[in-house]
């Protein structure tokens, strides 16, 4: 929400005195008060007057996004709409498994983190350990590291033959996830003999990869992630709703959420449009020598948000080049925190440390239990929280913080979830991926290639062996050099 932030002298600009929910039906809210110099002061705040001297810089970065939605890898932003038969194969596949007592998603990167955060959000935080009949869904694994201990632990722990592995690799030829594949494929095979393929759904590129052909041929359930959709920006596409819909999630309201932000998104005035506004305010952020991006949620149920914003954060925008070859190493390094644990770890930094980081703070408005902290005992220094709630003190601490942030002049903004639900998760996650959109475009970079990323792929299959790439191989081994100082 903008709160009274332009007042009277600034009628007549981007953003004008307003309340967002006057204009869109979003459940979110953003605050970005803490980032401008009415706030901040000159040195470290934004002049509201940068809104209108970049608007020729705005506009040209909101025609990139719009001009090419749903076209190339901006597929991703047609998930939310043209998905009605796709989630209907899905709702008719998950009935298969209501018996099966576990989920396991193989995946990495992008296959795995938007899954990872939205089923933390969203499901009991200790559904793992609920009996069957209070959780009344499987357990969800999602096994995103190929430690060979992490993969003897999980096979510990399930029988393989009550287990759907979900099997997910956009490329088809991830070294960890088919590494994944080819153990468990095995195992099931002396289990459950040719059975062994209703165990195993396969989430790829349809007619490409590895791991597609090897579908074909054993028999799998395949669904499509589309050829425009990168890792990523893949939580809406079958990459995240196949295994959320598995543990009982409501696939449906999650789309209806991204739905209304991506509405919200297609607005070309900032005043309506919250990931241009705010992907503007991290932009000058960053000329400003802001280089850190921190984001802090106040809930656990939204703690790995933060991992699925440092992932599309950082991996879309850190670049060596821009789009026209010039050598530009841009990019804002995200990090993640927790409140409140991280008050008592990384906040004496925040505040009195260098000037380079902006804090984004997720807060609730309702949680979804309500806890009383009892009377316990004659004890004068307890009384100030006797009868109180769990709910008061952990929204006292986030305004705490932002309250110390702001006091040192270290730059803050507020995203208000009016409750953690299948919709506002929607909303955020569309947010995330529409901020990174805009912002990659205001730096005149290709937000959705990963060179580097490949760059250790193809070593990874260099160093394994992997045929016709004895060259990389090659280049790997004369790095070595003669000394080398280790202790």
């Amino acid at each position: 929400m903008i709160n009274d932030l332009t007042k009277n002298a600034h009628k007549g600009k981007i953003i004008q005195k307003r309340n967002f929910k006057e204009k869109i039906a979003m459940q979110l809210k953003f605050d970005f008060n803490n980032m401008m110099k009415e706030t901040l002061g000159e040195k470290e705040g934004l002049d509201f007057q940068l809104f209108e001297t970049h608007k020729d810089l705005l506009d040209l970065a909101y025609s990139k996004v719009m001009d090419n939605r749903g076209k190339g890898w901006q597929e991703w932003t047609n998930l939310p709409f043209y998905q009605q038969d796709v989630v209907k194969d899905i709702l008719e596949t998950v009935k298969r498994y209501q018996d099966y007592d576990n989920v396991v998603v193989f995946g990495i990167g992008g296959s795995a983190l938007g899954t990872i955060a939205v089923a933390n959000a969203l499901l009991h935080l200790r559904h793992n350990e609920l009996e069957k009949n209070v959780r009344k869904f499987p357990r969800l694994y999602v096994e995103d590291n190929v430690d060979p201990e992490r993969m003897q632990a999980l096979l510990d722990v399930i029988d393989v033959r009550k287990t759907v592995f979900n099997v997910i690799t956009k490329s088809g030829t991830t070294s960890e996830t088919l590494s994944q594949y080819m153990i468990i494929h095995n195992i099931l095979k002396q289990k459950l003999n040719d059975d062994a393929k209703d165990n195993i759904i396969i989430t790829t590129t349809k007619g490409k990869g590895t791991l597609y052909d090897i579908a074909v041929k054993e028999g799998y359930k395949v669904f499509d992630l589309g050829g425009g959709v990168g890792g990523r920006f893949s939580v809406l596409s079958p990459v995240g709703l196949v295994p959320l819909a598995l543990v009982g999630i409501d696939i449906n309201s999650l789309l209806e959420g991204a739905r209304e932000m991506s509405e919200a998104c297609f607005s070309p005035e900032n005043s309506k449009n919250p990931a241009l506004c705010t992907a503007f305010l991290q932009y000058m952020s960053m000329r400003k020598g802001k280089n850190i991006s921190v984001m802090m949620p106040y809930a656990d149920s939204l703690k790995f948000m933060s991992d699925f914003y440092c992932q599309i954060w950082g991996e879309s925008l850190g670049k060596a080049t821009d789009n026209n070859n010039n050598i530009v190493h841009v990019g804002q390094t995200p990090v993640k925190a927790l409140g409140v644990t991280d008050q008592h770890s990384q906040i004496q930094l925040y505040t009195e440390g260098p000037f380079d980081k902006v804090v984004t703070f997720l807060e609730v408005e309702k949680y979804r239990s309500n806890v009383t902290i009892p009377t316990a005992g004659d004890y004068k220094e307890t009384e100030f929280l006797q009868n109180k709630t769990l709910n008061e003190l952990i929204n006292y601490e986030r305004k705490a913080t932002e309250f110390a942030l702001t006091k040192y002049k270290r730059a803050n903004f507020t995203i208000t979830l009016s409750e953690v639900n299948a919709h506002t998760v929607g909303e955020l996650l569309q947010y995330f991926m529409y901020q990174t959109a805009y912002c990659g475009a205001l730096l005149d970079i290709n937000t959705y290639n990963q060179p580097g990323v490949e760059e250790g792929k193809q070593a990874t299959f260099a160093m394994m062996g992997r045929k016709n790439y004895e060259n990389k191989l090659d280049e790997i081994n004369s790095l070595k050099k003669d000394v080398r100082y280790i202790i």
